[in-house]
């Protein structure tokens, strides 16, 4: 099927306002981050034209409302993407960890484009690494330097992007999805789901090894995590509920359910559900242990007793702010260890509940702080009216900012 993007239509009285990410539905995460970026814009400029750049626009229409206008940005004429990046006012990039090798350039080839037509741009809340490829490094430090404002969000990021070279100031907040507000999910979802009433649930997220696990092939890995949901499964009287982020998630579920030795008390949510539902879903649970991010910082938010599976620099970086237990890697030899701090966490929560709770709360602060730093941008774009008009009255809008030279 082939998407088109939506037709150029002219601002209303507010700015128009670009958002640019990993957008279209691929990754729960990503759509839990635009949906607050957007609800942080709208909250502040309510008269905003919020244009979405997607990479599924159909999908976002459908499930982003607070969007005006949403264009496809992959497989479109250049041209096209030019034309709707040269009549904004604010391009916004992220957030989301989008900043990494391969992927870095494709994004940035964008807002650099956009600069080059005087819009100005806001890193809001990135996620950056790793970058060792010479060719997304020199796109981070030309691009980057250039932007009003960089914001990350957590110090990992800060950490990639200074080692690539970028040199200016850089703040670190938290991640926009902390700001998500939950959905019900309710005892009618649950049937649907086939998931039992009246019992302890434990909610499990698993993705590819990646660096998590590089020394063990695919099946060992499904292997030590069918051993920790056993042991919950045992150790709570508990069923296990398996929360796909990803589409590939669910493979990845099934293969750890299928070496269960209790696959009867496992389920793997089927259902299409929305962040915020997915959010509301973590209500029903009492204890999560995962892999992907958003659903440990969704098992934050919800109060729940977590165990931050390791991944990335961006879960161990989350589990430290939390005080969650951080783990530096699994192996088939360790896992009496990943069961023993199962254990322990269980154990220990009813003492950590409050801290866990202030620490939240102090996130959530920093999350806001990423929306009051884009409005101070935004605030700079009212103050143009009457500077712009003198600018068109003379015809320099011809001119390339700084340049001197004719577009």
């Amino acid at each position: 099927m082939t998407i088109t993007t939506q037709p150029y239509r002219p601002a209303g009285p507010g700015p128009r306002i670009g958002l640019l990410g990993s957008y279209g539905g691929f990754n729960l995460g990503d759509e839990a981050i635009l949906t607050c970026v957007l609800g942080c814009l709208r909250t502040h400029r309510p008269q905003a034209r919020l244009v979405v750049f997607s990479r599924n626009a159909e999908h976002t229409r459908i499930h982003q409302p607070a969007a005006d206008e949403v264009v496809d940005w992959e497989g479109v004429p250049q041209k096209q993407i030019l034309d709707v990046l040269s009549g904004l006012d604010l391009l916004v990039l992220g957030g989301g960890g989008i900043l990494y090798d391969g992927e870095a350039r494709r994004y940035l080839r964008l807002v650099g484009a956009a600069q080059a037509r005087g819009v100005r741009t806001f890193g809001y809340a990135v996620g950056a690494g790793p970058l060792r490829e010479a060719e997304d490094r020199e796109a981070v430090r030309a691009v980057l330097s250039a932007m009003d404002e960089v914001v990350v969000r957590d110090e990992e990021s800060r950490l990639v992007l200074e080692e690539a070279g970028l040199e200016r100031e850089v703040t670190v907040t938290a991640d926009p999805a902390l700001l998500l507000p939950p959905e019900p999910f309710t005892e009618q979802m649950m049937r649907q789901e086939g998931i039992p009433a009246d019992t302890r649930l434990v909610g499990m997220s698993v993705r590819e090894p990646g660096r998590a696990a590089e020394k063990l092939d695919e099946s060992d890995y499904h292997a030590l995590l069918a051993d920790v949901a056993d042991f919950l499964v045992r150790r709570l009287d508990a069923h296990v509920v398996f929360v796909p982020m990803e589409r590939q998630d669910v493979h990845h579920a099934h293969g750890v359910l299928s070496r269960m030795t209790a696959p009867d008390r496992g389920r793997i949510l089927h259902r299409v559900y929305s962040p915020g539902q997915v959010l509301g879903f973590m209500n029903h649970l009492d204890l999560a242990v995962g892999m992907r991010l958003h659903f440990v910082i969704f098992a934050a938010l919800s109060g729940l007793p977590v165990l931050p599976l390791p991944y990335s620099g961006k879960v161990f970086d989350f589990s430290r702010r939390i005080g969650a237990p951080a783990l530096v890697g699994v192996a088939r030899e360790q896992a009496g260890l990943l069961l023993a701090e199962v254990d322990r966490l269980w154990d220990e929560f009813p003492q950590r509940r409050d801290d866990l709770g202030a620490r939240v709360q102090s996130l959530r602060g920093a999350a806001r702080e990423t929306c009051v730093r884009c409005t101070v941008v935004l605030d700079a774009l009212d103050e143009r009216p009457e500077a712009m008009a003198d600018v068109e009255r003379t015809g320099l809008h011809l001119l390339q900012p700084g340049t001197g030279t004719v577009t």
